[in-house]
């Protein structure tokens, strides 16, 4: 098959929700894919982040090939040894006290707003059920998670939209005055994402957690994008010095494979009981055993690199001489780059990706998010390619 003949048969029986780049994608080896006519492409985009580990890791292979002849899948009808040691490493590793595992980072999010409502109606009974969330947020495409959402461009089309989620600037005053006697929880993410790699002052996120606990708010962190080592620790609030009572996390825990959930601190411990929550495929063998393995790979030497990495991608593009490019943000191996200059973000990104790099938009942003075992070898080139089309 070639890409014509790929690309007709993706038009014809998939249903055309997503705006493609003009390249296929066949395989790969580290942060470096080839198309199907093996053309070479250098990847800083690592799937919208899941890829983090790369591509062709013998080790994540081999321990997902070995769960598959043991045990695909039994349901969480039955005890399976994968979730439970991969819900022990996640605990230990992040200071919380529990988890529930699910398959995306939408999924992830309905959870903690569930623990949420059900925190207060426990505590205080009906009527404390909103959640405060922020201007250019995004948390899912669910219906609730799109209700969360603080970004009106996402808001059309699907019509009732949840009730219960109020939005706020990232700052303790506007949060004050949208709060009410009905707000049980606020939720943010610590690097707002797609809406242009904006991380959070850290002042404003321990004022927020103080603020939580006087008023007995939850406090929940969506680490879906910022989660499981992109920004150089486990997790980003590990940087913030905070404790969140939830966080949710999803695409790079398995490396590539459909994988999120949410985890619980002490005093939330006990809030989801049998009945509350449930999902089928939620700590599938599989997925656990890949995450135990990306887990492992993301040891506390790989996360200080991945700070590292970071660090040389901002400083490289900053000392280039283009003139399209401004200043970066972000932290780790989640990366920002101001767009200048008359050409889109969205322009700039399809004129890498036909010249071998893969990068994404957020925003009027450019965005990094390379896979977190990217080589300096690999950074350079990806670098290089990018300076002399831009330039």
């Amino acid at each position: 098959m070639n890409f014509e003949e790929l690309k007709a048969l993706d038009h014809e029986y998939v249903m055309q929700t997503y705006g493609r780049f003009e390249v296929d994608i066949d395989h790969g080896s580290g942060a470096t894919l080839y198309d199907l006519a093996g053309r070479e492409y250098i990847d800083f985009s690592s799937g919208i982040g899941v890829c983090s580990i790369g591509y062709g890791n013998q080790r994540w292979a081999e321990a997902i090939t070995k769960q598959a002849l043991k045990l695909g899948h039994i349901s969480n009808l039955f005890y399976t040894q994968p979730y439970a040691q991969l819900a022990e490493i996640l605990c230990r590793r992040s200071g919380m006290s529990n988890v529930f595992f699910a398959n995306s980072g939408a999924e992830a999010n309905e959870g903690i707003i569930k623990l949420a409502r059900k925190y207060s109606f426990d505590k205080y009974g009906k009527g404390r059920g909103t959640i405060i969330t922020l201007t250019n947020s995004f948390h899912g495409r669910t219906v609730t998670t799109l209700s969360a959402t603080g970004q009106e461009t996402f808001h059309n089309y699907f019509f009732p939209f949840n009730d219960g989620f109020r939005h706020a600037e990232p700052t303790i005053e506007s949060v004050q005055a949208v709060a009410g006697h009905d707000v049980c929880a606020v939720m943010l993410e610590l690097i707002q994402g797609e809406g242009g790699v904006l991380p959070m002052e850290g002042e404003f996120v321990r004022k927020l957690a103080e603020l939580c606990q006087k008023r007995d708010w939850l406090l929940l962190i969506d680490e879906v994008q910022t989660g499981i080592g992109r920004t150089g620790s486990l997790f980003a609030y590990q940087q913030y010095g905070v404790l969140p009572d939830a966080v949710s996390f999803a695409k790079g825990i398995a490396g590539g494979l459909p994988m999120g959930g949410f985890m619980a601190n002490k005093k939330c411990r006990g809030v989801m009981t049998a009945g509350t929550h449930g999902t089928t495929f939620g700590g599938n063998p599989i997925c656990a055993a890949a995450a135990l393995e990306v887990l492992d790979i993301l040891d506390d030497h790989q996360l200080l690199e991945v700070q590292e990495k970071g660090d040389y991608i901002r400083g490289q593009i900053e000392s280039m001489d283009v003139a399209c490019l401004g200043s970066t943000r972000g932290l780790g191996l989640m990366i920002g780059i101001e767009v200048l200059g008359s050409q889109t973000n969205k322009e700039l990104a399809a004129k890498l990706v036909e010249n071998g790099v893969l990068c994404l938009t957020a925003g009027k942003m450019l965005r990094m998010l390379p896979p977190l075992t990217i080589t300096k070898e690999e950074i350079d080139k990806g670098l290089s390619i990018l300076k002399q089309v831009l330039a």
